[in-house]
């Protein structure tokens, strides 16, 4: 696999990603951080349902040919009705509340990364640090955003010290699952996905150059 994509004879790349909020209110500020993240809005426009409906692309320098895509949109009706007759079943938000439920979210807690989330690349590390404070700092977001950050494995004293004097990574002893990596998680509940239909985990990476082997195709546990 990496002799061919060495050659450029890459045949596939993924295509597209649909991401969908619960109500229609929150569709424009989810629209808000995903602009956050500086992912170009390439159309919007409403829909039947009082709804609107987005387009991205994740890199502006990319052509429109079909991947790099993200869609947003209010999830179907049918979609809602499922999630809210799992939270009814589980008695989500009671004094009864099922103990998988508390246990699923006490997991989220311990790992961002245990359920379904979205990773996206970045190939600057500053870039990365600038996306993070601009969302951070952006008070239409207030308190519907959580920031955890995975800096990379210690035993690279360059890397050490890069992480050390990191905004974002600097204040952590978390650590990925593998090396010469890096990650800072987002956490939102303006989208819905997951079990419980209540939050996404958007993934920001940076890999360190250099390496030939990293958590991206060694996992270390």
């Amino acid at each position: 696999m990496n002799a061919t994509a060495a050659k450029g004879l890459i045949s596939k790349t993924l295509g597209h990603l649909a991401l969908h909020y619960r109500k229609a209110e929150d569709g424009p500020l989810a629209a808000r951080l995903l602009e956050r993240l500086d992912y170009v809005r390439v159309q919007e426009f409403p829909l039947p349902n009082g709804s609107r409906f987005y387009q991205f692309a994740v890199d502006e320098n990319a052509p429109l040919m079909g991947d790099g895509i993200i869609y947003l949109s209010r999830a179907s009706d049918q979609q809602l009705a499922v999630l809210d007759a799992i939270h009814t079943a589980l008695h989500i938000g009671k004094p009864d509340e099922h103990p998988a439920v508390s246990a699923m979210r006490a997991a989220q807690v311990s790992d961002p990364e245990v359920t379904f989330h979205v990773g996206i690349l970045m190939k600057s590390l500053e870039e990365l640090e600038r996306v993070i404070a601009s969302v951070q700092q952006d008070p239409a977001l207030a308190g519907r955003i959580e920031i955890v950050a995975n800096r990379a494995r210690r035993g690279d004293a360059q890397i050490d010290a890069r992480m050390d004097a990191s905004p974002v990574f600097g204040q952590t002893e978390r650590q990925c699952y593998g090396k010469f990596g890096c990650q800072a998680f987002i956490k939102t509940d303006l989208f819905t996905s997951g079990p419980l239909g209540e939050n996404l985990v958007i993934e920001l990476d940076y890999l360190f150059p250099g390496h030939p082997q990293h958590m991206f195709n060694k996992t270390e546990i």
